[in-house]
């Protein structure tokens, strides 16, 4: 990114009511705080895109891109400001505090009402880095205001010295803004409230900075507007935040179709379930449909039981699963000694230990001695300690992997990790996504199983073609068993010549 240039120095105006250096540290605090507040907005951007569209790095990649453009055009606009840089830097950030403050809310709408969230997102990222980019060029002229000794020349402030203190605030800024974002506005006030009040502070010090240090600078009347502006921007930003949880149980109605029950955010992910206490219940993780009541049976026991059906299975691994699903299934099964759930969220395990439907639905399947629950990730925990050859099962019951942050979890690396806790003859049992005629990420995962050592099935759930699996064991152990009754074979279904995913090529987005 090609920083903007310097402005000429300033020529006219009125002495600042303060010292120099008291004036300049004002400024210096501004920068700071709209930096801080600027980086929230884009990172508010890149987790709900992920979160409403999905693929991570894709919407990172594009608000990112279309972020550092529009900031470039905000620079060259701010040019026709500089000679009312005060009142031009007040207006740029009571619209960049109301546009940013409601990104969110906004970005949200579209997806529960429109279904659409990426002309919105687009939309978004551009009108904040325009407005970004206009905020350097501006400060830059009102740091030389402020530091003016009299009404002459702009000071003897040295240019560069002025500059580097400029980016050092603006850098320690969004140091601050990037790490307050995910350790404290995300966990304690959530995506829509966190970006309303991050606009609040926006408009709160834009304005403040102006319409104090600068109101000399300014004659009555646009004192006048610029006051009325900013405060019914806190206005809108303060109706939003009051209405933000009607309007966050309206949005998810919308969105899932149903009386939402439960909705919590765990700090892993967003877990919502609909449906009645004790009826038919439906899991959503991330906005995405998890398990649909009657169905899951039949997608559970596919997973599980081929794997469990022949050979030994006193000690079973289960690598996600947190909702108690596939550790049902497994226990089913006689001859059961142990099962070990690697669950990456304890809140998913709280509600499926609590919730009546969910509860039930998973056969109140942690109140067995035989179950252990671990709290890790599964590809972290893989590495770690665990014996060689502990497990006569593994079941992979994780996201699906064109989701861009559970690609590690369907890599090379990853199996060849299960195959070492595996015993001589053990079976590995993937939930792979679904099986259509364009199944590019379930095949995948089928090259990649065979590519960490294993000789696979392919099969899937009947009447269920999006619900695929991969029945494998190790190379050495012959070729896998028929998955046998219950599910359908689809081995010729398989296309040549895919590569493998590893950590460093994923290839389940191609």
């Amino acid at each position: 990114m090609i920083d903007p240039p310097l402005p000429a120095p300033v020529q006219g105006g009125v002495r600042p009511p303060v010292r120099p250096g008291a004036g300049r540290f004002l400024v210096l605090l501004v920068v700071f705080v709209c930096a801080a507040c600027g980086l929230v907005y884009e990172l508010e951007l890149v987790a709900l895109a992920s979160y409403l569209i999905g693929d991570s790095v894709t919407q990172a990649s594009v608000v990112l891109s279309v972020m550092v453009f529009a900031m470039g055009i905000g620079s060259l606009l701010a040019k026709r400001l500089r000679c009312h840089a005060a009142v031009g830097f007040a207006l740029v950030e009571a619209a960049l505090a109301l546009i940013g403050g409601c990104s969110a809310l906004v970005l949200y709408a579209a997806f529960a009402w429109l279904g659409e969230a990426r002309h919105a997102l687009v939309a978004f990222s551009l009108a904040i880095g325009v407005l970004i980019g206009a905020e350097i060029p501006l400060l830059m002229t009102l740091i030389q205001r402020a530091t003016r000794r009299g009404g002459g020349d702009g000071g003897d402030e040295d240019a560069a010295g002025t500059v580097a203190d400029l980016f050092a605030a603006d850098y320690v800024g969004a140091l601050v803004g990037g790490l307050a974002f995910p350790f404290l506005l995300l966990p304690w006030l959530g995506q829509l409230t966190g970006a309303l009040l991050t606009g609040a502070v926006n408009a709160v010090a834009g304005g403040a900075l102006v319409l104090w240090l600068f109101r000399r600078d300014m004659s009555a009347r646009s004192r006048w507007w610029l006051l009325v502006a900013n405060l019914t921007v806190l206005a809108v930003l303060a109706t939003a935040t009051a209405l933000v949880d009607d309007f966050e149980s309206a949005a998810r109605r919308a969105v899932y179709g149903e009386p939402v029950r439960v909705a919590v955010r765990t700090g892993v992910q967003e877990v919502v379930l609909t449906g009645a206490e004790h009826g038919p219940v439906k899991l959503f993780l991330d906005g995405r449909l998890q398990v649909s009541g009657g169905p899951e049976d039949r997608h559970h026991r596919a997973l599980v039981d081929p794997a469990m059906r022949r050979g030994p299975h006193a000690r079973v691994l289960v690598l996600g699963g947190g909702d108690g699903l596939a550790a049902r299934e497994v226990l089913r099964h006689p001859g059961v000694r142990s099962v070990t759930v690697v669950e990456l969220d304890p809140g998913m395990v709280r509600l499926a230990r609590s919730d009546p439907a969910l509860s039930a639905l998973n056969g109140s399947v942690y109140r067995d001695p035989r179950l252990k629950v671990v709290y890790a990730d599964a590809f972290c925990w893989l590495r770690g300690p665990v014996p060689h050859r502990a497990y006569d099962v593994v079941i992979s019951d994780l996201p699906d992997p064109g989701v861009a942050p559970s690609a590690k979890l369907y890599s090379q690396e990853f199996y060849g990790l299960a195959a070492d806790v595996l015993a001589d003859g053990g079976r590995l049992a993937v939930h792979a996504g679904p099986v259509t005629a364009r199944s590019h990420a379930y095949w995948t995962v089928e090259a990649t199983i065979r590519a960490a050592g294993f000789a696979t099935r392919a099969y899937r759930a009947p009447g269920r073609p999006d619900r695929g699996f991969v029945l494998a064991v190790a190379a050495a152990g012959g070729a896998p068993p028929a998955p046998g009754p219950g599910v359908v074979g689809v081995e010729d279904e398989r296309p040549r010549g895919l590569p493998p995913s590893t950590l460093l090529r994923p290839r389940y987005a191609e």
